[in-house]
């Protein structure tokens, strides 16, 4: 009998639970604002990583004020081990320049609204309002986007069409969740070259699963 996707997504949910039940977000969340930034610089770049850079950034710059007034040149030579340096420094700036003089000193909890800052796409904009706020919110990031496909959730490689289709069939409850617990999986079995198929706990229902 042919396993429907929302009784995969059960069956998935239930198992990343089992295997992973402390999941949560690797990036350091001292202020939110810091947390917002933090996500922009984790793009192509490591939780670890952007951990070590922030001590750095906010080191010298401990308010946002003094951050939004940093040229972008200043900020990138800090951001420089993140990659992405230019992009990202002018990110940042933005950033803190609309959370000073646009956004009265608080993150907004509006998706779009973020997304209006240079290098706030969906993905960094559901980690905010999810990780700050608790607004249901799925962040698809590499691993989730493979893991889910490879389980056969989704068929799609667009991270808009993979969360649209994470969202029909997974309650809005496990959303902030979903999103760490499948990294954890993609780190610890889904590898994207040599997965695990023989010991991951999704083994007995995923789609893709290599047969030894």
């Amino acid at each position: 009998m042919r396993t429907s996707r929302k009784q995969l997504a059960s069956l998935t949910w239930d198992a990343l639970c089992e295997a992973f039940p402390e999941s949560e977000c690797t990036l350091d969340n001292d202020t939110p604002e810091r947390l917002a930034i933090r996500g922009i610089l984790s793009a192509q770049c490591t939780d670890t990583r952007v951990n070590l850079t922030c001590r750095d950034l906010f080191g010298k710059y401990p308010d946002m004020k003094g951050l939004s007034e940093a040229s972008e040149e200043e900020i990138g030579e800090i951001i420089r081990p993140c990659g992405l340096h230019k992009a990202k420094s002018r990110s940042v700036s933005e950033f803190s320049k609309l959370f000073v003089n646009e956004w009265g000193g608080k993150v907004p909890t509006d998706i779009n609204e973020l997304m209006k800052c240079p290098g706030v796409g969906k993905k960094i904009a559901n980690l905010i309002v999810g990780e700050i706020y608790q607004i249901p919110a799925i962040v698809v990031d590499t691993h989730c986007k493979r893991v889910m496909k490879r389980i056969g959730i989704t068929d799609n490689d667009d991270p808009i069409k993979v969360e649209a289709d994470l969202n029909k069939v997974f309650p809005e409850e496990t959303w902030i969740s979903l999103g760490h617990k499948a990294v954890d999986l993609g780190r610890s079995y889904c590898d994207a070259r040599n997965p695990k198929c023989d010991i991951c706990p999704l083994t007995d229902f995923c789609k893709k699963r290599i047969k030894k």
